[in-house]
């Protein structure tokens, strides 16, 4: 591990300032992806700013009628808190499936959202990855290619990324609130934080430096049913080959988002749209664009399947 400066914050003005200030600077909490990465070098941050003492930890009712989760809140409050249990399921079940227990009682709602790829050659320095060490190349394509994604790849990249919470929170179109150095503050739609790798997949969010994550709003509550399924190769403490959250209302419309196959959380409006005719015709708009290799092809199948299992076939 690097050499690196530690200091730790005294309120959300003062982390902004202080990773504005220091170019490559990281914000850290639960810290259970970054500190694996440093270890290995991938991650080489000159300064890391603790940020567990800031007021961030609550989850509280919005003026709207929806909820806005602290990003500090960790990912087992989450998954518990009661109305998290009852309006929005399909948020609580995604945490419950990821990682481990101990795991989720120290991530956090924000680095859940921030955490990186688990592609092998991602954490393989021997190996060439563009999203490690931009303009290397991608081991991945040409290589095993068996977790790797199928929709939004480019010839720089066909990473995943492995958050389960993050496809709940894209089913139910959350917002990411920040805050950076100058005190100004935004709200960016899940549906446009994360990025496509295109020729820079280093660049993996819209955040700039110094943009602090403070909390995640959910809209009022969408009701219908709602269900997260997580295929992996074994029962827990796994990465998703596909996922699927969905709500599906009692008139048989709703909402799909899915994992695993893509570098974001991937949802389609007119995928949307087909949800009533059932999983064939919804994965046959999802599908539009995909792009296999010989070891994730079968992930065309098993979507559809998963879909399946979820939506039921024509019609619900």
């Amino acid at each position: 591990m690097k050499t690196f400066a530690y200091e730790r914050a005294d309120s959300v003005a003062d982390a902004a300032e202080m990773a504005a200030a220091t170019p490559g600077a990281k914000f850290i909490a639960g810290g259970t992806n970054l500190i694996d990465l440093m270890k290995l070098q991938i991650e080489r941050p000159p300064l890391l700013i603790d940020v567990n003492d800031l007021p961030l930890d609550t989850i509280e009712s919005a003026s709207d009628g929806g909820l806005t989760i602290g990003a500090l809140v960790r990912n087992t409050v989450l998954a518990a808190h009661p109305v998290v249990r009852a309006e929005y399921p399909v948020l609580s079940r995604a945490l419950l499936s990821g990682a481990s227990g101990q795991l989720r009682n120290a991530a956090t709602t924000a680095g859940n959202l921030l955490q990186r790829t688990r592609c092998p050659y991602f954490y393989d320095t021997n190996m060439p990855c563009n999203k490690r060490a931009p303009g290397s190349g991608c081991a991945a394509i040409g290589g095993v290619s068996r977790h790797t994604a199928i929709l939004g790849t480019s010839d720089a990249c066909i990473a995943t990324f492995p958050s389960d919470m993050a496809v709940a929170m894209r089913v139910l179109d959350a917002e990411i609130e920040t805050v950076n150095a100058l005190g100004a503050t935004r709200s960016i739609p899940i549906a446009d934080f994360h990025r496509l790798p295109g020729d820079t997949p280093e660049v993996e969010n819209v955040l700039e430096p110094g943009e602090l994550i403070v909390s995640v709003k959910l809209p009022p509550p969408v009701g219908g049913k709602q269900k997260y399924r997580k295929v992996r190769d074994r029962s827990s403490f796994a990465f998703a080959l596909v996922s699927v959250a969905s709500v599906v209302r009692s008139d048989g419309t709703g909402h799909v988002a899915v994992g695993g196959v893509a570098h974001k959380p991937w949802r389609d409006e007119e995928a949307d749209a087909q949800v009533v005719n059932g999983a064939e015709a919804v994965t046959e708009r999802l599908l539009v664009g995909a792009k296999t290799t010989e070891h994730n092809a079968f992930k065309k199948s098993l979507l559809e399947r998963t879909l399946a299992s979820e939506l039921g076939g024509e019609g619900n």
